[in-house]
């Protein structure tokens, strides 16, 4: 490549990476409505299920989507406003605390839309502005949400996972991140694998070790990154997983028989095999011998 050209292609991908930042930001705002509204929209359809079934009147007949009703603080019942809904600038302007009633606000929202603007950012500058760039910001939001709602509620909505999974394998039907035939290997070897392992433990204990959510998200990421990467992706999530656990126990005083989602630890995983899991893997297999 010229040396003009050069010089003029490290700015305007800065430029692109910046603008990517931005829309990230904005767009960790509506992940914290995914995050929030997603579990409450699984417990609204099964509390109607329940009571449709047993004939009784169904406890919940208003509107609650990720679109109606309008946010508002959970102690008041304030409606947020446009002003008050400007990603980290409003939590900041607030000092963190609901315009009406003074309650406080989850340091984790503006947290949310951060970590959305640094992916987004980091995204688009490895992988550039086209499909292959934005369908990495898909990966990233996709895998933030299921974070922080395994993290809340020990669930790994079908809802977010299925749509992962088969857009994974619809990315690579010309492989654009690994053939489609190392993609549908690693959909059905990453489900098969922790599922091996949950009835493993479980014929072994007695116990359930792991969630059905967990098969399906390593199934989504054996499908963007293919088989290969599979035991790159178990490696890392089990050495986050281990060194999370740890601290949160010594730290936090966490009790070790309380039960750990693993779905934070995948997601990590995915996100650092799709960066970085082959130059990873290379190091693992040199060690390896």
């Amino acid at each position: 490549m010229p040396q003009d050209t050069l010089l003029f292609a490290a700015p305007a991908n800065l430029v692109v990476s910046l603008a990517a930042a931005l829309f990230g930001l904005l767009f960790g705002s509506f992940l914290n409505v995914v995050i929030y509204r997603v579990p409450k929209m699984m417990q609204r359809e099964s509390d109607n299920y329940v009571a449709e079934e047993s004939g009784k009147a169904l406890p919940h007949t208003d509107r609650f989507n990720l679109m109606t009703p309008r946010s508002c603080c959970p102690h008041c019942g304030h409606r947020i406003t446009a002003l008050e809904n400007i990603p980290v600038l409003s939590y900041l302007a607030l000092r963190g605390k609901c315009g009406a009633c003074k309650a406080p606000i989850s340091a984790r929202y503006p947290a949310i839309e951060l970590l959305s603007a640094v992916l987004s950012f980091v995204l688009v500058w490895h992988f550039g502005s086209g499909w292959a760039g934005l369908a990495t910001l898909y990966f990233a939001y996709s895998l933030v949400a299921m974070t922080f709602i395994d993290a809340d509620t020990q669930l790994l909505p079908d809802d977010l996972s299925y749509p992962l999974l088969w857009a994974g394998l619809l990315m690579n039907l010309n492989g654009t991140f690994v053939p489609l035939h190392d993609a549908v290997i690693g959909a059905a070897a990453g489900y098969l694998a922790l599922w091996a392992v949950y009835w493993g433990f479980k014929l072994a204990t007695g116990k359930e070790g792991m969630g059905y959510g967990d098969f399906k998200l390593l199934a989504a990421l054996g499908a963007w990154l293919g088989w290969a990467m599979l035991p790159t992706i178990i490696l890392l999530s089990s050495v986050v997983g281990a060194l999370v656990g740890i601290g949160l126990i010594v730290l936090a005083k966490r009790g070790r028989d309380k039960p750990i989602p693993f779905g934070p630890y995948l997601a990590a995983a995915g996100l650092i095999a799709l960066l970085y899991g082959t130059p990873i893997s290379h190091f693992t297999l040199a060690l390896l011998g």
